[in-house]
């Protein structure tokens, strides 16, 4: 099953120790974190490493470690992951032009490339009104097996850096050097000088920094794989298919390999019970969607049943990613921890990578292990100093990605609130908002930068 992870990575790590000391901790080994931990692993202390698109290092670059090598002198990081095993919830995941910008970044691009087919258009058809409408790519898209993702991050890792089985339950505050303390479910704890909370939309860390709830936009999705071991048949293409309230996704990963969804109101049974049974979501599917054209029915109905995913969507609304405060002390969040939206852009992704680069960018240039390198007369005065320059750094962090996940969240709430029952009041006053700002939306244009 290729959505499964269950090969131990070398990057992984089982601690027993019942106290801890961490120079930088990240919370949650998925995609964010794991993009988080590499990208301060390839800083270099000489400079930004720049690549071309294939992954050649242009002329000014040269004696700097080329894609996949890295100098010796980046960050070190752990991240600590509850589950037991790397996890891939979600089955397939677009990543659009400025997710590859921040991938060519972290030196994994060019493998990731080689699992995922080019996506050339996207295609709308209205089955209800028996039209459809076909738009072009622009720049690179492909989706990717999120098992192929999170791996590949994985394995480049520094032996050691993945800690399994930890998971945290709270954090507080030391009053003695003003570090957070992570309170782990083994009741070990574990005191970090910076603390990274990439733990997704029921983050610990995000409810240490008092971030407004996240809420519910009232629907749901599903999401699967389905392998055809001969070929198939479907174009390059992300066709989307609406009827009613029900708007169904497919796109292929690779020549094998098809990647679906599955969005319409939040189901009233029991969505705990659903969830957790394969076959149930697979049997609550196929009723949803009865009557779709056959060859949609026929790829559900061969999906691999480990891929299947039921979630109810969630967000973070964009006032309170404006308005909220995402730093105290050397704690802060990044990816779906500090920004969870809809799905209807096909961001979530690549805006975690993003902040991945842009973090580690501006922390690596603050903070490069300064507390154990100086005596112990200068430790608290150098200690005071690393806290007030890693704030500030964060600070830098968290200023440049306010707007940009503000604009990205923006968009996902108009169109999810379309998207649900509401007057028509509302429905006409969204419209009117995705007319006037997001006319020709250019989020895929956005640069994340260079490391």
């Amino acid at each position: 099953m290729r959505s499964c992870l269950r090969r131990m990575p070398k990057a992984a790590q089982s601690l027993t120790s019942s106290e801890e000391e961490q120079e930088i901790v990240i919370v949650g080994a998925g995609i964010c974190g794991l993009a988080t931990a590499l990208a301060l692993h390839r800083w270099s202390s000489s400079g930004p490493i720049a690549q071309g698109p294939a992954g050649e290092v242009p002329w000014p670059n040269r004696g700097r470690p080329p894609a996949g090598r890295v100098s010796g002198k980046g960050v070190r990081s752990v991240v600590l992951e509850r589950s037991e095993t790397l996890r891939a919830s979600g089955a397939g995941i677009g990543i659009w032009a400025n997710g590859w910008r921040a991938l060519e970044q972290l030196g994994v691009a060019s493998d990731l490339r080689k699992t995922a087919l080019p996506i050339q258009r996207f295609r709308d058809v209205w089955l209800d009104k028996g039209s459809n409408q076909e738009t072009p790519v622009t720049g690179e898209a492909r989706c990717l097996n999120r098992s192929d993702l999170i791996r590949t991050l994985a394995d480049v890792l520094p032996p050691g850096t993945i800690h399994f089985g930890r998971q945290i339950v709270s954090v507080k505050m030391d009053p003695s050097n003003s570090y957070p303390i992570l309170q782990l479910l083994d009741g070990s704890s574990i005191v970090a000088k910076i603390l990274i909370g990439c733990d997704g939309l029921n983050s610990v860390v995000a409810n240490y920094l008092e971030l407004e709830p996240t809420k519910e936009f009232g629907t749901c999705s599903v999401r699967g794989l389905t392998n055809y071991p001969n070929g198939h048949a479907f174009p390059l293409e992300l066709v989307r298919t609406r009827r009613n309230d029900i708007r169904i996704g497919i796109v292929p990963i690779d020549d094998k390999l098809v990647y679906w969804f599955v969005g319409q109101q939040a189901i009233r049974e029991d969505h705990t019970k659903v969830s957790q049974r394969p076959e149930l979501i697979k049997e609550f599917i196929l009723q949803s969607i009865d009557g779709s054209p056959t060859e949609v029915t026929q790829l559900i109905e061969d999906s691999e049943l480990e891929s299947l995913s039921l979630t109810r969507l969630r967000y973070r609304a964009p006032w309170d990613l404006l308005l909220g405060k995402f730093r105290k002390g050397t704690v802060t969040v990044a990816g779906d921890a500090m920004h969870v939206m809809g799905p209807f852009l096909g961001q979530g992704g690549s805006a975690a990578l993003e902040d991945a680069i842009v973090l580690a960018r501006c922390l690596s240039r603050k903070f490069v292990n300064p507390v154990d390198r100086v005596p112990n007369s200068e430790r608290e005065t150098t200690r005071m100093t690393m806290i007030r320059e890693v704030g500030e750094a964060i600070d830098q962090y968290v200023n440049e990605r306010r707007m940009r996940v503000v604009r990205l969240s923006t968009h996902t709430y108009l169109i999810g609130s379309l998207l649900k029952p509401s007057s028509l009041l509302v429905k006409f006053a969204c419209i009117v908002f995705l007319v006037v700002f997001f006319r020709n939306p250019n989020h895929t244009r956005y640069d994340c930068g260079l490391l």
